[in-house]
């Protein structure tokens, strides 16, 4: 009987793809049947799940295979409670003992017989894959999460998901990484704030991670908005915190997202998070990529009293202030800025005690009245020590020196230049006049020999002389060098009668220098050339001067700079966007058009930004026409940001075949699409949409064409 019964096994067409064996442990004890698994025999997860019971239920029927037993009284087989026990055993064994290939061997077999294990030794299983150092583990750990169906989600354990998150985020796994986190905040849940920002943090030391990464910061600030309407009791588990903003912020800067780190600004009062010094320093950053001088300016009043240690961390926040009023072109609030840099370090040994300093401030983004629009909790004075986030900051137009904020030759260049360009030159006297009195007169000597002797380089002989005459009548005194290389350069030039009048005034300053017959001086000149030794000696200074060579750069930096009334335009149509002017938005780019000033992606971001706040969407797609005309015409180059914004629009409001387009210039420039956000937002507003329908039964050929784009894109992003 026990031959012809495993004779029915081997031969039931179910089982012909695997061998198994059958072997009776003992004649008086009770029959036990352990089949044995070829190890290349796996089940996929579409296939059907097989049970010995199903297998084996015609052959049980027949009465001459029911019983199994030389006992007197015949005894019946439980083959299933058999079959399990002994592989579950085995698995719990497995893992016990951290066997890897054999605790997922033992998995697969279980599964393929009885379908998924307890949560208990799930739990198990993913986690002792978690802990594996090799990646093909974790991927299978994270395919395994994928695989198990909605309706049995709950043998998943949220701890059990936080470890390998965690580890797929250390491997530098960010996609992964960032589906386990997805799936945990489908049930309204995410790893404890302490390990959600480790994931973070190594998640955005990549690009692709990064922009994972401010994707999923958003979805959990729209998941705890919507808790937040129903006040349920997990909204605390998807509360973000302020590193969290930090960690993505600063990913934004250092990959140039700019325009989705504005968007998570923004997204910091809706959620209550309260920013703090690194936030303020990152937040400056981003203002400064985005050419937002007056969201910046809101912050000053409140970082020019903060305490002096504070002094250092806030350079950063200074030079991007700085490099938008150069940008805007505007002097004066440029030297307004650096007076004040130098004067509120004067108060704050009065100001650094005031209480109200720990309380937070409110800043208000985009209207200037806290009662209307967003406005944003900051802490200038809270800096975390012992944070993870090292804020990288390149010092480019302020610099700390000997505990003060001094500016550097980048800076110092670009304020020669603009006060010469308007013809300003008393008010860049006054400017360093001040300067020197409050840095000390060793520090402005050295910096006001360097302008002189800057602007003698640059042949700018007028500009020098009329800035010796401005010290003069200010009461500084001048170093005799800078009155000796103007006057060599007087001479070189053969300009004797602005030598005679320099020389007059250098004996009325009661000065000694070297003052050769002019006559001497020329015969030498022109017999030496360019090889004068006394010229030579005179301006061997001015010919390394830093200054000049910086002078020189800057010029040409400014070639190719984007000219100040683009920031001027730009900041106008961001402003009546915000304010939900479109109207008056759209007049502001129609007259840029007419006035021949090339838009920059700024421009087109802050009107789909105005748009998409109406859910004018139709409108949208004729902006799209501009944009593309410009892109042909090599007038303007679209950054990832701005192509995400159009993709999420056309999405939105339907237009399925700008959706395609969109999707097939993001991979022609190889940028990475993340397809499980655009697949929500699918689902979200057209979950159902043509569905049912056929392509015959479509009513026109526009419809067609509809269908043809939707399906495209529900294959692309993976809906069946």
């Amino acid at each position: 009987m026990a031959k012809s019964l495993m004779k029915a096994i081997l031969l039931h067409p179910w089982i012909r793809s695997y061998s198994s064996a059958v072997c009776v442990d003992s004649i008086i004890q009770k029959t036990a049947l352990k089949s044995i698994y070829d190890r290349s025999f796996v089940l996929s997860y579409n296939f059907r799940k097989l049970r010995v019971s199903d297998i084996f239920y015609k052959q049980l029927r027949n009465p001459s295979v029911q019983f199994f037993s030389t006992s007197v009284k015949p005894e019946r087989i439980c083959w299933e409670r058999t079959s399990d026990t002994v592989l579950l055993r085995k698995l719990e064994i497995a893992l016990k003992s951290h066997q890897v290939d054999e605790a997922w061997q033992t998995f697969n077999d279980f599964k393929s017989l009885y379908g998924f294990p307890n949560h208990s030794l799930m739990s198990g299983l993913i986690t002792e894959l978690s802990y594996a150092s090799d990646p093909h583990w974790l991927q299978r750990a994270c395919d395994l999460v994928l695989l198990i169906p909605k309706e049995k989600s709950d043998i998943l354990r949220p701890n059990s998901l936080t470890k390998l998150s965690l580890s797929l985020a250390r491997a530098q796994m960010p996609f992964p990484a960032s589906m386990i986190l997805r799936l945990m905040l489908e049930k309204d849940s995410l790893p404890p704030l302490n390990i959600l920002g480790m994931v973070i943090l190594h998640m955005v030391k990549t690009e692709i991670g990064t922009y994972l990464s401010s994707n999923i910061l958003v979805e959990i600030c729209e998941c705890f908005q919507r808790l937040s309407t129903k006040k349920c009791t997990s909204i605390k588990l998807v509360r973000p915190d302020t590193m969290i903003f930090n960690l993505v912020l600063d990913a934004c800067v250092r990959f140039e997202s700019s325009f989705k780190g504005q968007q998570i600004i923004e997204l910091m009062p809706q959620v209550g998070v309260v920013g703090d010094a690194h936030s303020i320093i990152i937040i400056a950053q981003i203002h400064k990529m985005n050419g937002q001088r007056d969201e910046l300016k809101k912050f000053k009043d409140h970082i020019d009293q903060v305490s002096v240690s504070l002094v250092c961390h806030y350079r950063q926040f200074y030079d991007s202030l700085l490099s938008l009023h150069f940008k805007f072109n505007d002097i004066d609030a440029t030297s307004g800025l650096i007076m004040d840099m130098y004067r509120c370090r004067e108060s704050l040994h009065v100001q650094k005690d005031r209480k109200d300093l720990l309380n937070p401030c409110l800043v208000p983004i985009g209207s200037h009245n806290l009662r209307t629009g967003l406005k944003i909790q900051i802490l200038p004075e809270l800096l975390q020590k012992d944070s993870v986030l090292k804020v990288e900051s390149k010092q480019e137009l302020v610099m700390y020196k000997n505990g003060k904020l001094v500016l550097s030759n980048k800076a110092l260049a670009k304020l020669i230049i603009q006060y010469k360009r308007y013809g300003r030159i008393r008010e860049l006297s006054e400017l360093l006049v001040s300067i020197q009195r409050k840095l000390g007169s060793l520090e402005v000597d050295s910096l006001c020999s360097d302008v002189i002797d800057a602007c003698i380089h640059l042949g700018w002989l007028e500009t020098a002389h009329d800035i010796l005459d401005d010290m003069e009548l200010a009461g500084v005194p001048m170093a005799t060098g800078s009155y000796t290389s103007l006057l060599m350069a007087y001479y070189k030039g053969k300009m004797f009668r602005e030598a005679d009048a320099l020389l007059k005034q250098i004996r009325k300053a009661g000065l000694v220098v070297d003052t050769p017959d002019k006559m001497v001086v020329s015969t030498c000149l022109s017999e030496l050339e360019d090889k004068s030794t006394l010229y030579s000696k005179a301006i061997t200074s001015i010919s390394k001067s830093d200054m000049a060579e910086s002078i020189i750069r800057e010029m040409r930096e400014e070639d190719n700079a984007v000219p100040f009334v683009v920031y001027e335009f730009n900041f106008s149509i961001y402003y009546f966007c915000k304010a939900k002017m479109i109207g008056d938005a759209l007049k502001t780019y129609r007259r840029m058009q007419e006035m021949k000033i090339q838009p920059t992606v700024q421009t087109f971001v802050n009107l789909i930004c105005g748009y998409s706040s109406l859910e004018m969407y139709r409108e949208i797609t004729i902006l799209w026409g501009d944009i593309k005309r410009n892109m042909e015409d090599g007038n303007l180059v679209v950054n990832r940001d701005l192509y995400e914004f159009l993709l999420l629009n056309f999405l939105r409001g339907g237009y399925f075949e700008r959706v395609m387009e969109i999707i097939g210039y993001m991979k022609e420039h190889g940028m990475y699409t993340d397809k499980w956000m655009y697949k929500c937002e699918f689902l979200k507003f057209h979950k159902d949409l043509y569905r049912s329908l056929k392509a015959s039964n479509a009513r026109n050929e526009a419809q067609s064409k509809r269908l043809e784009h939707v399906r495209a894109f529900r294959k692309w992003v993976g809906i069946v």
